[in-house]
């Protein structure tokens, strides 16, 4: 088989090369921007396009199938001549569907978690020798590429994104699954650019729930208030499952659960992870696992890249790192942290990056969700709203918009990096928030540098 990927270098769609690869089927690509570390990891198997740009030449008659990804635009000049050539074109999850078919289908969707869930899942099945294909969208220890689609496993674990699917494809990616084991983590709205109305970002999961196959199972987290009411509502023909936070005790900062098995410490905390485990572990049942097969590999994971993820400590503080940038996301691992050492001040510190982020309209939804840490930090770079075509916002409105009183804003990162630098950091621990990375800002040369 031969397949072209237009926007190889995204970071998923780079993963998605790996493993065609890997699998034994031709891959070419093309893109005009490919980083690190997508750059090294195609180069190393071979596959890195030789020159950057988009080639219409490169669409040929003979290619099995074309995937096309969001980096793409719908005037671009190789997807063009595919349409002209009658070609299958394929976004990233039909192609996800299309190798996953004839297998037991798990999608792990939600607004906060689904990247966590996926990550437990996969870390307990690998553990216990379950043989599983799968995507995530987090770099995992342990995994070299981040989805595997072979011809041996009978499972596929699958990470389920409402954002769209493609330039020419507008559904959202987890509607072209079809799963026989969904979850859903929460609802929080997020992606106002795509869905302009709460009732309308909802219903992308009442679709979902649609799509489960005829005597599938939906396991759901009913401590989330708007994901119980869509759940016990729908009729679908499938099994439902309901979790929450599992029962625990915290005691000299380590997490303990009461299981079946006895008593186990976890390297992981805050009551979301808890509610995800809680997931995870209805998953892992369905396909099998044991309860001591689930409580003996859980014990040792370590979360996902920047999902509360420790940059550095000493004995008296400690410096974490985390995707977090939704006003629900921010509100659970804010609480976490705080909870988790309630002997120590909190700085949290989180940058304003996305489109739904620096909408002033959507900046309203902010309000309350950094109230639990000492003092909230909170970073945005004008450039990034006029590169995002947004009106203005200010620093008096992110402020009223968070509305507590322990929030500070800054516009400037060598200023906040310079007050960071400032603090005496006995008995204080710190909390970077964001999806981008406060404008370059090295988080472990900084953790070095405010520990030593």
């Amino acid at each position: 088989m031969k397949v072209h990927l237009i926007a190889i270098g995204g970071s998923a769609m780079h993963n998605l090369a790996i493993a065609l690869h890997e699998k034994g089927i031709q891959v070419t690509g093309s893109d005009d921007e490919i980083f690190e570390p997508s750059k090294s990891r195609l180069e190393k198997r071979g596959i890195l396009p030789a020159t950057i740009g988009w080639f219409e030449e490169k669409i040929t008659s003979d290619l099995d199938a074309v995937i096309l990804g969001m980096h793409a635009r719908k005037d671009n000049p190789e997807l063009i001549k595919a349409q002209e050539l009658g070609l299958k074109i394929f976004s990233y999850p039909e192609y996800i569907y299309e190798q996953t078919k004839d297998k037991t289908r798990v999608v792990i969707g939600g607004s906060h978690g689904k990247t966590s869930i996926t990550a437990m899942t996969l870390h307990v099945l690998h553990q216990n020798a379950v043989d599983c294909d799968y995507m995530v969208g987090a770099q995992l220890a342990g995994f070299d590429c981040m989805v595997r689609l072979s011809n041996t496993a009978k499972v596929a674990i699958l990470e389920g994104d409402e954002y769209l699917s493609s330039p020419i494809d507008l559904r959202p990616k987890f509607h072209l699954y079809q799963p026989h084991i969904a979850l859903i983590s929460g609802i929080a709205w997020d992606h106002i650019n795509v869905f302009p109305t709460f009732d309308i970002y909802v219903e992308q999961f009442k679709i979902f729930l649609d799509k489960i196959e005829n005597n599938g199972t939906l396991i759901y987290c009913e401590a989330d208030e708007e994901v119980k009411k869509l759940s016990e509502k729908h009729t679908g023909n499938f099994e439902k499952i309901a979790y929450q936070t599992y029962p625990h005790r915290i005691e000299n900062g380590v997490t303990i659960l009461d299981t079946p098995i006895g008593e186990v410490a976890l390297e992981i905390f805050g009551k979301h992870n808890l509610q995800n485990l809680f997931g995870s572990y209805y998953i892992c049942k369905k396909l099998g696992v044991s309860d001591e097969g689930f409580f003996k590999a859980i014990a040792n994971f370590k979360g996902a890249a920047r999902r509360l993820e420790l940059v550095k400590k000493n004995d008296n503080t400690a410096i974490y790192k985390d995707f977090a940038h939704s006003p629900s996301k921010l509100k659970a691992t804010t609480s976490a942290l705080k909870e988790q050492y309630d002997d120590r001040s909190l700085i949290a510190c989180m940058e304003l990056h996305t489109f739904s982020s620096l909408n002033a309209t959507f900046l309203q939804e902010y309000h309350g969700s950094m109230a639990t840490a000492d003092r909230a930090l909170v970073y945005f770079n004008p450039h990034t709203i006029e590169h995002k075509k947004l009106p203005p916002i200010s620093i008096d409105q992110v402020k009223e918009a968070f509305g507590s009183s322990n929030v500070e804003v800054f516009t400037d990162s060598k200023l906040l990096l310079a007050e960071l630098k400032s603090i005496s950091w006995n008995k204080k621990n710190l909390l970077m928030m964001t999806s981008g990375n406060f404008d370059g800002i090295d988080f472990a040369q900084m953790a070095e540098e405010l520990l030593s």
